[in-house]
């Protein structure tokens, strides 16, 4: 065996059996961030911008994407989400975003939170670029997670 949950013994990708796994409530958070210039951030705060409602967009963007993890990261199980949802922290040159994605299952929902919360810095990017092409998204990370085999882990 090589340790590595993703590969079989021959080294061949697989997708992890989780059937014999408890079933258990689980959450995760991740979290991005979007810099940009002053002009962009106070039009998408005060809801000028000509697409139209960035946040609402890129919140209903977010939770569509943690729905579809499974179809764009290969080894992901289908998972039915109980919640997701997307928050925003508004800056004066910036957007901070957090995700949370919660089941009731035998895998994690890290991948849906990071999906959702990189989705909707996207969609920020998006929908902005025409007043700033030069806006930088980094800091997507996962915050916490809790539930499963493994149990309860924060970023430190």
């Amino acid at each position: 065996m090589n340790g590595l949950t993703h590969l079989g013994d021959d080294g061949s990708a697989r997708m992890v059996d989780v059937s014999t796994k408890a079933v258990t409530s689980r959450v995760a958070v991740a979290t991005g961030h979007i810099s940009m210039n002053e002009e962009a951030a106070t039009a998408i705060a005060q809801g000028l911008v000509k697409k139209g409602d960035v946040l609402a967009v890129a919140r209903v963007a977010g939770i569509m994407a943690a729905k579809r993890t499974a179809d764009l990261i290969p080894l992901c199980h289908p998972i039915a989400l109980t919640s997701v949802t997307i928050d925003f922290d508004l800056e004066t040159q910036g957007i901070t975003v957090k995700a949370t994605a919660k089941t009731a299952g035998q895998t994690g929902v890290e991948m849906e939170a990071l999906t959702a919360a990189s989705t909707a810095l996207l969609t920020i990017y998006d929908m902005a670029k025409a007043i700033d092409k030069a806006m930088v998204i980094d800091g997507v990370r996962l915050l916490t997670k809790t539930g499963g085999k493994s149990g309860d882990w924060r970023a430190p």
